[in-house]
């Protein structure tokens, strides 16, 4: 039997990156401007410069009166300060009065602070009477005043290159004036499962045949890793019916991600596939993994494709996809590599000698102590439902000999 001379991850991805770098990532490197409404989950191709202070005038943060906070000095319940009312700042308007000492203006949230007043006091604290307030409470300068760029200054780096933008983001670029913004086109994928025992999850099954898991399960993983899904199909354990299929993909996207026929059994195909449509061809196969080493890389230079042949596992398959894959879109696009919850490893595990094992672990917070414990989820590489129960996965490298019990761990979560 021919045994698979196999890559580590960091071998694999720096190949990888190095192809699609070098044959110019068409797709990843492009941009388009969005409407900032149409912009969520997507990824910022450029840095967003702030074109203007915000606020850019100085305003209340509640309702109130606006004071000069030398006025209200040893102001309280038992001794108020009487101001006289020198008028009111409409919303939306300027606030068209400056305030002299001993003077105060009502001012509502949000609404401009009269010129000469440095504080606010709320409204909670005051007592009108007639046209003179009495101030129940000292107000220190700034007290409840938004300043002029307090939240962020004209010229400001707002956003950066590599932010996926979420509802938040979305907000900050509505306050700053900016209504569109430079968003990378997502690689385009095409996922291909293969195998004669894969039937739809609607169908009914007849002995020996099994749910189709990976093309829905990669294709939400593809969609969660910022890919555009261009083409979802399942083929049967045919060479001919395999190479067309992958022949088809090239043509329509940047990924063609084939799960299944990538060992070494008597129907397993892929490798034999991609070398034939591509060149220079397969460049990877076998990943010094646990699991996943059944994984071929390959790529054509031509129509500027990768080639993925993953485990037919889909625990396996999944884990490959996130380990290169989702850290390729990441690459290529500037997003932050994803921060690890520091734990306690809750029982001791062994290492797969010369490969680095990814262990799925389930967080719990240790009610003595307040920190994580990861508590290992064990599954056959087979078996989905374990990744269901795991909060996300621990890094056991190829030069470690395994976790003891106890032991600090770093978990990515999913």
């Amino acid at each position: 039997m021919k045994l698979l001379t196999v890559d580590t991850i960091e071998e694999a991805r720096r190949k990888l990156l190095g192809c699609v770098t070098r044959g110019g990532a068409r797709q990843a490197l492009s941009c388009e401007r969005l409407e900032i409404a149409k912009a969520l989950g997507r990824v910022l191709a450029a840095d967003v410069i702030a074109p203007e202070n915000v606020p850019d005038f100085s305003r209340s943060a509640v309702d109130g009166y606006a004071v000069i906070s030398a006025d209200t000095a040893g102001a309280g319940e038992a001794l108020p300060v009487l101001l006289r009312l020198a008028g009111e700042v409409e919303m939306g308007k300027p606030a068209g009065l400056s305030l002299r000492r001993g003077e105060c203006a009502y001012v509502p949230t949000g609404g401009m602070i009269p010129d000469g007043a440095d504080a606010m006091v709320m409204v909670e604290y005051t007592e009108a009477f007639g046209g003179e307030i009495a101030v129940y409470e000292s107000a220190a300068v700034g007290s409840h005043v938004a300043r002029i760029g307090e939240d962020f200054r004209q010229g400001e780096i707002l956003l950066r290159r590599g932010t996926t933008l979420r509802s938040q983001e979305i907000g900050a670029l509505a306050a700053a004036g900016v209504a569109q913004v430079p968003a990378y086109l997502p690689l385009r994928i095409a996922i291909i499962s293969s195998g004669d025992e894969l039937v739809a999850p609607s169908a009914r099954l007849s002995p020996g045949e099994v749910c189709d898991i990976n093309t829905l399960a990669l294709e939400a993983l593809a969609k969660e890793s910022h890919y555009r899904v261009v083409m979802t199909r399942t083929v049967k354990d045919d060479e001919k019916a395999l190479e067309e299929a992958v022949r088809s993909a090239m043509r329509e996207s940047d990924v063609v991600a084939l799960s299944g026929g990538s060992s070494q059994g008597a129907k397993d195909m892929t490798a034999q596939v991609f070398s034939r449509l591509a060149e220079p061809g397969v460049f990877t196969h076998g990943l010094a993994v646990k699991p996943g080493k059944p994984t071929i890389l390959g790529y054509d230079e031509k129509t500027d494709t990768v080639l993925a042949g993953l485990p037919g596992h889909p625990v396996s398959a999944l884990m490959v996809f996130r380990i290169l894959f989702s850290w390729l879109a990441r690459q290529l696009t500037g997003q932050k590599e994803p921060s690890p919850i520091f734990a306690k490893i809750t029982c001791n595990i062994a290492s797969a000698p010369g490969r680095t094992c990814y262990q799925p672990v389930a967080l719990r917070l240790c009610e003595r102590g307040g920190e994580y414990l990861a508590e290992p989820v064990f599954g056959k590489a087979g078996m989905i439902t374990g990744m269901t129960k795991a909060d996300g996965y621990v890094i056991i490298d190829l030069n470690n000999e395994g976790l003891e019990k106890g032991e600090a761990v770093q978990v990515f979560l999913w």
